[in-house]
C-alpha cells in the first residue's frame, strides 16, 4: 500500500505511549495500535485532527506516499532498462 503510517516515530519522538494517546483522542488502544502499525485501512479526519492537535503535528508527519516499485509506467511505450 502506497499510503504508510508514520504514527509510531512521532509517537516516540514525543514520548507517548498507545494508551494515553487512545484517551487523549478518544480512540480504542486497539484501533491506535492497528494505525500506528499500518493496518488501518482508512482514517476519519476528525481523528487524524485530534491526532495532530494532541502530538503537535501536521497531517504529513503522520503519513506518508511511498510509491510501489514494482508499477508498470503509466505510458506503456516506455521501455524500462
Amino acid at each position: 500500500m502506497p499510503i504508510v503510517s508514520r504514527l509510531k516515530v512521532v509517537m516516540a519522538a514525543r514520548d507517548i505511549g498507545v494508551g494515553e494517546l487512545s484517551e487523549r483522542v478518544g480512540i480504542s488502544p486497539v484501533n491506535l495500535s492497528h494505525l500506528r502499525c499500518g493496518h488501518a485501512r482508512s482514517i476519519r479526519f476528525s481523528l487524524l485532527e485530534g491526532l495532530c492537535e494532541e502530538l503537535h503535528c501536521q497531517p504529513g508527519d503522520l503519513l506518508a506516499y511511498v510509491p510501489e516499485k514494482d508499477k508498470a509506467p503509466k505510458d506503456s511505450n516506455t521501455l524500462i532498462e
